[in-house]
């Protein structure tokens, strides 16, 4: 699981139609919703963005990101200044583990009509790829909204910092994202993470243990305590926190792997 994927999985929101607002006669040899009606119905409303829309999203669903793509592909020749389009390819690119182009789909986005969260979006892939322009972006955000954009600032700075190695740097950026909003669960989780990779294992499980006490449903924080008690020597607790993880998420497969490897240790 990619620990960033959180935020490119969120820019795309793909409208649902259902098939009763379309001309009926398109869709009645198919059941509602389905790939056959939709595709019925845009023969008929062939500029209907959000039919289209909607065969992208269960192209999506099904792992079909080829054809999804594809289909993104074909209305942006049509439409090349659509900063959703854009944003629609990079977050289909970045789920199909292609950080490249989801990189340039989220530049047109940016350069068409700067978003916030399309530069969020952006300023975290360029700080994974240790891209100084995450900087940049940070910046231009604290200076468009600090209000409503710091605490995204900051955690893109810290998260910059974080892979480029200067953990010590990284924390007073995610400390400084969490002092513009305590709830922010994903500077609690990359501040920990930073703490880990030092070696402070038990100030990294104090950040944990306030980040669930926030948001107890906090699947990846609970897998991080796991690691967290795992070097700590506290086994029995490593597996509860592993448990609790797969609790939220039973398709965790990082926590399903450690609870795994205790259990075959015990």
């Amino acid at each position: 699981m990619n620990r960033l994927f959180f935020y490119l999985a969120g820019v795309i929101s793909i409208a649902s139609v259902s098939c009763n607002e379309v001309d009926k006669n398109a869709v009645r040899s198919a059941p509602a919703n389905s790939k056959e009606a939709i595709k019925n119905a845009i023969s008929l409303y062939p500029d209907s963005l959000s039919l289209v829309q909607n065969l992208i999203e269960l192209y999506r669903n099904e792992g079909s990101y080829d054809s999804a793509i594809t289909l993104t592909d074909r209305q942006l020749q049509r439409d090349s200044g659509n900063a959703y389009l854009w944003n629609m390819k990079a977050t289909l690119h970045f789920e199909n583990n292609d950080t490249a182009h989801a990189i340039d789909a989220l530049e047109h986005a940016v350069d068409i009509y700067p978003l916030p969260e399309y530069l969020v979006a952006l300023g975290t892939v360029y700080a994974e790829n240790k891209n100084p322009k995450a900087l940049k972006i940070a910046k231009g955000l604290l200076k468009g909204n600090r209000v409503k954009s710091g605490a995204d600032a900051m955690f893109i700075s810290g998260l910059y910092y974080t892979y480029v190695n200067d953990k010590a740097k990284a924390i007073s950026y995610f400390d400084s994202s969490l002092h513009i909003d305590y709830a922010y669960m994903y500077s609690y989780r990359e501040k920990a993470i930073a703490l880990y990779d030092l070696g402070k294992y038990a100030p990294a499980l104090d950040v944990l243990k306030k980040a669930v006490t926030i948001q107890n449903n906090f699947d990846e924080g609970y897998y991080w305590m796991g690691k967290c008690y795992e070097k700590l020597g506290d086994k029995p607790s490593a597996i509860q926190s592993y448990q609790t993880a797969l609790l939220y998420d039973n398709d965790y497969t990082e926590a399903k792997d450690a609870l795994d490897q205790l259990n075959h240790s015990r």
